[in-house]
């Protein structure tokens, strides 16, 4: 989701831009970078295993994807002379605060994708000092996928009431913003700070950002019912809280993301109307 949507940004503003998928150019191969990278470009790792339940069994897989596969790029934009953003998430904190995240607070994720996240930053960094590892959040897009924004949206088309948990609070960043960060940091020679926080402002529940979907398309925010994660246990542990604050970032030369509530509102009228239900 994110390729798709950097991409086409970077397309739109004239930019030189090749987007490949995993079939052309797997990461966890070391040889197959050198294919693709040369001097002076500016290379943005998408790619990761992120099916944060199924890390919990597939952790061979998850690893290779999400930590050396990332060495590997790190290894190639070095040895070639290109610049390297590389994608995290905020999945690498406990969850034990109740503030926003700062750059530098010690981690300590709590499942297997969260730990092979946290891995990749190090290992991303070890071989490449100057690099840069973007933390973010709850990326969705809002139309048809199956991101937690549309797929509420698509649920705010049907009735009846909806059961989304309460107590999972984190920064929901819609994928469009977090886009511009990466072209911005790509732009800006001057942004030194190897670890950055891109994530739309603001710390809510996974229950009220569903409410605000139904209330942005102009549904009845009141079907939508909170409860406990143990209502719906998952495999994988989520963090209780990992919002992410961008103050450290935005001292580092980044311009902050909009509040969460506008950029939710923006993404959903981009997508129009609501499917008619029979």
């Amino acid at each position: 989701m994110l390729g798709r949507f950097l991409a086409a940004q970077a397309c739109r503003q004239g930019r030189d831009v090749l987007a490949l998928t995993s079939a052309e150019w797997d990461i966890t191969d070391p040889a197959a970078a050198e294919r693709f990278i040369q001097s002076g470009d500016v290379v943005i790792n998408c790619a990761a295993y992120t099916k944060v339940d199924a890390a919990e069994v597939d952790q061979e897989r998850a690893y290779a994807v999400n930590a050396v596969g990332p060495e590997n790029v790190a290894h190639a934009c070095a040895r070639a002379g290109a610049d390297l953003i590389h994608i995290s998430t905020d999945y690498v904190f406990s969850g034990a605060h109740h503030r926003p995240y700062e750059i530098d607070d010690e981690t300590g994720p709590l499942s297997v994708y969260g730990r092979t996240k946290l891995a990749g930053e190090l290992m991303v960094l070890a071989a490449m000092p100057d690099a840069h590892i973007i933390r973010t959040a709850w990326v969705y897009e809002g139309g048809d996928g199956s991101d937690f924004a549309a797929v509420m949206r698509r649920l705010a088309a049907g009735d009846g009431p909806v059961e989304v948990v309460a107590d999972q609070v984190g920064s929901p960043t819609y994928v469009g913003d977090l886009a511009g960060a990466l072209l911005q940091i790509a732009d800006d020679g001057s942004i030194r700070e190897p670890v950055l926080h891109a994530a739309n402002e603001g710390a809510i529940s996974r229950f009220e950002q569903a409410q605000a979907v139904f209330e942005a398309v102009g549904a009845d925010p009141h079907r939508v019912l909170p409860v406990g994660s143990d209502r719906h246990p998952r495999p994988a542990p989520r963090p209780a809280y990992s919002a992410l604050s961008a103050r450290r970032s935005a001292e580092a030369g980044l311009t902050p993301l909009r509040p969460w509530r506008k950029a939710l509102a923006a993404a959903l009228a981009s997508h129009g109307p609501l499917p008619s239900t029979p």
